[in-house]
């Protein structure tokens, strides 16, 4: 089983996820969205497996201080995936790769549900 937690180091819920799986012993790859980037194909890779409104975090600061025009461009998927890569703290963290399938953010009980592990 291939593992890769995408996210931003200093992102407090990239940094419960990778303190959950590090003491549940459960190995994984991590990939920086700052330092790495993202890219378009990606994306749409995590978008047959999530919606958009799902994927694209409308709730942060980096969405928030959008104009209101880049707002308005966020609703259409292209538009909206060019912002991602552009400001990829705009993506919902951590995105958790497992194989094929895609989890969005942290939540101790989903991660024990994935994992078959206790708490």
């Amino acid at each position: 089983m291939t593992i890769t937690v995408y996210g931003i180091p200093n992102c407090q819920t990239v940094k419960k996820a990778r303190d959950w799986l590090d003491t549940h012993e459960i190995k994984y790859t991590f990939h920086d969205f700052k330092k790495q980037g993202i890219t378009k194909d990606l994306i749409l890779l995590w978008l047959k497996k999530v919606d958009l409104n799902q994927l694209l975090n409308r709730s942060g600061m980096t969405y928030r201080n959008l104009t209101e025009q880049q707002k308005l461009q966020s609703q259409n998927e292209n538009d909206a995936i060019a912002l991602m890569i552009q400001n990829p703290s705009m993506i919902k963290r951590p995105v958790l790769a497992i194989s094929q399938e895609i989890h969005l953010g942290f939540k101790d009980a989903d991660y024990v549900s994935f994992f078959g592990t206790t708490s």
